[in-house]
């Protein structure tokens, strides 16, 4: 999950959305999903919003207000509001110093730890998983462990996202160029399908390692049974959140690490002065965290 930087063109003759109803509409966003957009994001936000009162034939952005909060019609709204302001960019392969630490340090230290207690099972949590690119890429880098490192072992891979679109995408798992465009010919050749020219078909077996759910992060309830993770993924995502948001999301994160698992964030993310609970781990091109 991520946000637009670059906003929509609005129609000319757009209504301009006021202060009063710019902050009305930032801090129910806000409360709903821990999202915040500063007054900097006044205009990506109203070109947004242009979008969605022209969808539910709201005139002014008070009246939408009502709309999205409305018993009726609020809760199909509010999705269809979430996918406008959260669009994703992802590929295959992205962070390939944190993979390649994954496959040659992490995994190989988690199987071991896990081995010695008889327990064959890996659990793997892509959260802001968009269109699945990150948690597939790990299933394919654990496919080739099958016959070694993991041989017998069962593999649970888990992303969430709070935007319905892409993931469906993610559950399609039909995906173009840009998508595929770093991913070693190896792991291209072996798990992708090109049925036309730029459209890539993952493989079954990829896709069995993977399921997707809807996850809002922000929801303290739900985010309680995201349990027992032995790596948890969450790149690029808590940018967008304050830090009071982001503290709250990061303990969650904390509590639902197995006590030997990792936490990976995005390349130019910290957890400085948000949660003081993680250690740092660093590899040759990165860090990740552990307890």
């Amino acid at each position: 999950m991520a946000i637009e930087s670059k906003p929509l063109e609005i129609k000319a003759g757009a209504q301009k959305i006021s202060d009063k109803d710019f902050e009305q509409l930032r801090d129910y966003i806000y409360n709903v999903c821990g999202i915040y957009f500063h007054s900097s994001k006044k205009y990506f936000l109203e070109s947004r919003l242009a979008r969605r009162m022209e969808g539910t034939g709201c005139k002014t952005h008070a009246e939408y207000y009502q709309y999205v909060r409305g018993a009726a019609t609020g809760s199909a709204e509010l999705k269809r509001l979430l996918d406008e302001i959260t669009t994703n960019e992802t590929c295959f392969f992205r962070n390939l110093p944190q993979l390649t630490a994954l496959e040659n340090k992490f995994l190989p230290e988690i199987v071991a730890a896990k081995s010695k207690i008889g327990f064959k099972k890996l659990r793997i949590w892509s959260a802001g998983s968009s269109s699945g690119e990150e948690a597939y890429t790990m299933a394919m880098i654990f496919l080739e462990k099958r016959a070694t490192l993991l041989k017998d072992w069962i593999i649970e891979i888990v992303g969430t996202d709070i935007n319905e679109t892409v993931l469906g995408q993610a559950k399609e798992a039909v995906y173009n160029s840009y998508s595929v465009r770093n991913t070693p010919d190896f792991y291209l050749k072996k798990y992708f399908k090109e049925e036309t020219p730029g459209r890539f078909v993952l493989s079954p077996e990829v896709k069995k390692l993977a399921s997707f759910n809807h996850l809002n992060l922000y929801d303290d309830n739900k985010m309680l049974f995201m349990k027992s993770f032995d790596f948890i993924f969450c790149a690029n995502v808590l940018i967008y959140f304050d830090a009071a948001s982001k503290s709250k999301v990061v303990q969650h994160f904390y509590n639902n690490l197995q006590p030997y698992g990792y936490f990976f964030v995005g390349q130019s993310e910290s957890l400085h002065g948000v949660n003081d609970k993680f250690k740092t781990v660093h590899f040759p091109g990165g860090f990740s965290y552990n307890k």
